[in-house]
């Protein structure tokens, strides 16, 4: 690679997206990265200030096509294309970049359960065979090796930090787990879509995706790693009027003999050390603005009323931890810097 141990070059495909402009204001408070080329095709010739003028301060290159790009000189590659089109873009980048994908294009690592999910072939099976799956704080070693990092979903993110733990240790049973979660609407994307109009999202919720979500085979592949088995669940997402922000509320059956109280000593144990998930005291649930703008995630652990189940409330940003926040935690880990670097913010409050 080109990068010396203070600088690194990265490319931004799709920087006129919500992920691709909240990894410019995290990418600009980080002292290592150097941003040399921004990609939007249907902006291409344009300042970036001209989109989002809330950029100014930062010194940026001129939008152009990925067409038009020498990837000489460059060391990493944030990918923040439409699912669909990552596939094909990764292809045909060269060997010696270092990619993160923020796209659904290679977290699912059967093929044939993305083709079931996602209406089409996979397009890239064997760039699929090596990428690794994201999630920094259950895959930091296959991180650190890896060319080719696929970054999490905001669902997923959410979802699994505090469920893989309870798995991999037999506490929590692998079936009737429910999740209940809500998102702001940037979940959604930047585009132009009359359901995501204000009129239509604001003073009121519901739920989308029911029983059919894309996100739901993620998050199953990832607990059946954690539990060594099947695992299927019952998730439901919500939009809700706020910008961004995910609070997922999980419900599980106890097993092993395990309390909701062993619960949170057993996540508690296991994040203790981690710098970006936070476990509360027994019965204390987060909220989204505890993590707004930041690469936290707050988890909470409360007894159901049920006998034998217990309830776990989880809290990210869908933009930071549940995106550009996690991506670039992969790049501090594939570039061997320490791993919070640029990402040491705490929430904006009120």
């Amino acid at each position: 690679m080109s990068q010396t141990p203070d600088r690194i070059s990265i490319a931004i495909l799709g920087a006129s997206g919500y992920t691709g402009i909240e990894l410019l204001r995290l990418l600009g408070m980080h002292p290592n990265a150097g941003i040399r080329t921004l990609t939007a095709d249907r902006h291409a010739g344009k300042d970036l200030v001209e989109i989002f003028p809330h950029v100014r301060p930062l010194r940026l290159p001129q939008l152009v096509k990925i067409d038009e790009v020498d990837w000489s000189g460059h060391d990493l590659v944030f990918c923040c294309l439409p699912h669909a089109t990552t596939q094909e873009v990764i292809s045909e980048l060269p060997r010696h970049l270092k990619v993160v994908d923020l796209s659904a294009d290679f977290r699912l690592a059967d093929i044939e359960v993305y083709a079931k999910w996602y209406g089409h072939e996979h397009r890239a099976p064997e760039l699929q065979k090596e990428a690794v799956y994201g999630l920094t704080e259950h895959a930091r070693e296959e991180v650190r090796r890896a060319r080719l990092v696929a970054n999490p979903g905001c669902y997923p993110t959410t979802v699994q930090l505090p469920l893989i733990p309870l798995l991999q240790a037999g506490a929590v049973a692998t079936d009737g787990i429910v999740v209940d979660a809500k998102s702001g609407v940037t979940g959604a994307g930047r585009s132009m879509r009359e359901d995501l109009l204000f009129a239509e999202v604001h003073d009121g919720i519901h739920a989308y995706g029911v029983g059919k979500h894309r996100h739901t085979p993620e998050i199953e592949q990832g607990l059946a790693r954690a539990a060594g088995r099947e695992v299927r669940i019952s998730f439901t997402p919500h939009l809700m009027p706020m910008n961004r922000g995910i609070l997922a509320t999980t419900y599980v059956g106890l097993a092993g003999g395990a309390t909701a109280h062993d619960l949170r000593e057993q996540l508690a144990k296991r994040y203790a050390d981690e710098p970006f998930v936070h476990v509360l005291p027994f019965g204390e649930v987060p909220a989204t603005r505890h993590v707004r703008g930041t690469n936290h995630c707050f988890i909470g652990v409360a007894a159901d009323n049920p006998p034998g189940r217990a309830i776990l409330v989880s809290a990210t940003d869908n933009l930071v931890k549940g995106a550009s926040g996690q991506a670039i935690q992969n790049m501090n880990v594939m570039l061997g810097l320490p791993e919070t670097t640029g990402l040491g913010l705490i929430a904006t409050y009120p």
